[in-house]
């Protein structure tokens, strides 16, 4: 168990990590929107690509941060239910959906999205719009988010394995502690 149990805070930093990059996702996102209307509606200019990029950017924000959230307990769930519960009872539901649902629906769609991204690399897959961008990066986002959603969840899953097992005081401390030194999401 200490073996695993080193392993959730390298993760942690991980999600931490990219968590603090998609901040800055966010905000170009907003600033090629802004200046792709700028431009369209003052200079009768557009760009395609400013708009791929665009929803690149909010699709990496979407997918990439699905780790971080669950890290911070953010993710949707029924706390009318949850919170009836005690923490042992809700790390053990924690746990099942964690192995049960999520980590299972991680890996089918890294296996169905990793062929998608593979051809559109393999053949150089573009948008079919006049100046458009490559697709594969989009495609690429898909089996990333998921593997690093997969990740947090293993993490998750062992610190509520830790929690019943008596070798972690919470299983939800993270979400409740920042990081020390680290980026919050």
């Amino acid at each position: 168990m200490p073996f695993l149990l080193r392993l959730i805070a390298p993760i942690d930093r991980l999600s931490l990590a990219l968590a603090g990059l998609l901040r800055w996702g966010v905000l170009l996102a907003v600033l090629l929107s802004a200046a792709n209307a700028l431009l369209r509606k003052t200079l009768d200019l557009g760009s395609n690509a400013l708009l791929e990029g665009q929803w690149y950017l909010f699709a990496a924000v979407f997918l990439l941060g699905a780790g971080p959230v669950l890290l911070r307990n953010g993710h949707v769930r029924i706390d009318v239910l949850a919170q009836r519960f005690g923490l042992r009872v809700q790390a053990l539901i924690d746990l099942l959906g964690l192995l049960l649902v999520v980590l299972p629906l991680c890996l089918l769609l890294i296996e169905l999205s990793w062929p998608l991204f593979a051809e559109a690399w393999r053949s150089g897959e573009a948008s079919a719009n006049a100046g458009g961008l490559p697709r594969w990066p989009a495609w690429a986002l898909l089996p990333l988010g998921f593997g690093l959603l997969a990740l947090q969840t293993g993490a998750e899953a062992l610190r509520r394995l830790a929690f019943l097992a008596g070798a972690l005081p919470s299983p939800y401390a993270a979400a409740a502690a920042p990081a020390a030194g680290g980026p919050q999401p």
